[in-house]
């Protein structure tokens, strides 16, 4: 049995949690060579997270998988050119550690 306190108009607040990744580490593609299978895609308009996949030649595009909450779902992909990556999403920022050598 549940019991509802306060406001029974006001319950969804308290059970529907929205969770998107409002992470400042994307920033813009402006290079083919950043797009590397793996990399994580932000559209700038909306907040999916996308997992970049391999380049596809004969179809002239990359493949884009959704991910949910660290999930890769590989039985739904997109196709998507590279001149619409750079327009139209952002990449993750990579954090790059730099070896000095002796």
């Amino acid at each position: 049995m549940i019991f509802l306190i306060g406001s029974v108009k006001k319950w969804q607040n308290n059970c529907i949690v929205i969770r998107t990744m409002k992470n400042n580490n994307f920033e813009a593609i402006f290079d083919a060579y950043q797009l590397v299978s793996g990399a994580k895609i932000k559209g700038k308009k909306q907040d999916e997270i996308f997992e970049l996949g391999i380049y596809d030649a004969l179809k002239r595009g990359y493949t884009l998988y959704p991910l949910e909450h660290g999930v890769k779902y590989d039985d739904f992909s997109v196709i998507i050119s590279e001149k619409e990556l750079k327009t139209n999403f952002l990449i993750e920022g990579l954090k790059v550690n730099t070896a000095i050598a002796a």
